[in-house]
């Protein structure tokens, strides 16, 4: 496994995708920063406050840039071998497939948390720099603690899309999955319904802003068992399938 993990990471090392992904992580602190300039601008006596900046990108991350970011990742890790046709070499080490699935979301647990990290200290210093008020041990925390949620949500509902990934063995499937996905959850975000749909639901269990027609059990459940059923699916996929 401490190999396999290993070896993810030296490939990674000579690729560009974890720069561009940094790119993709950056954009949604500076659509923020220019969008609250842009709104100072033309209401200079409105205070640009941290807690509202903290929460708006994460909003973004949730809702608009992470799911699509996170699958053209997970494409990128899960589709290497068969793109470069390695892996049938690979299971003949032998390497275990659940062994090779298992380093694979290590190394992209700890890629989607890093760059969710590099968003909120981004989304931190854009506050600085534009002198926004509010800013205090608490907000910091809070802030912190709706980032981190996010990204380990998001993590967590990657499995059907590794699931699509393995079926098609190919970025553009993928791609139109998570863009329908976050089409979807834009389109039903501030309706009660966003606490059922599972990327929604991230959102809301990460802001905490449950809906009172559904119990915040629902939000968690639909989490759960989205995942649960997305990695069993990829699991049995992965090792009946014939590599060729």
């Amino acid at each position: 496994m401490a190999n396999l993990l290993y070896t993810e990471l030296l490939k990674l090392k000579r690729s560009q995708m974890f720069l561009v992904s940094i790119l993709g992580a950056a954009a949604a602190p500076f659509i923020c920063f220019i969008s609250s300039l842009a709104k100072k601008a033309k209401y200079p006596d409105v205070p640009i406050r941290f807690s509202e900046t903290f929460s708006d990108t994460n909003l973004y991350i949730v809702l608009l840039i992470g799911v699509p970011l996170y699958g053209v990742i997970t494409s990128y890790l899960f589709n290497r071998e068969y793109a470069e046709s390695t892996l049938k070499n690979l299971l003949t080490i032998p390497v275990s497939r659940i062994s090779l699935i298992v380093s694979k979301l290590v190394l992209l647990l700890i890629w989607i948390m890093m760059l969710t990290l590099i968003a909120w200290v981004l989304t931190l210093l854009f506050g600085l720099i534009g002198q926004f008020e509010g800013l205090s041990s608490a907000v910091l925390i809070d802030g912190f603690k709706q980032f981190m949620i996010g990204g380990a949500l998001l993590f967590f509902l990657v499995s059907p899309i590794i699931f699509v990934t393995l079926l098609f063995k190919n970025y553009v499937p993928t791609i139109i999955f998570t863009i329908i996905i976050s089409m979807v959850s834009i389109m039903v975000y501030g309706t009660e319904y966003s606490a059922l749909l599972p990327w929604s639901a991230v959102w809301v269990i990460a802001s905490g802003t449950f809906f009172p027609e559904y119990p915040p059990e629902y939000s968690f459940i639909s989490v759960a068992a989205t995942t649960v059923l997305g990695l069993a699916a990829t699991i049995v996929y992965f090792k009946k399938i014939d590599i060729h």
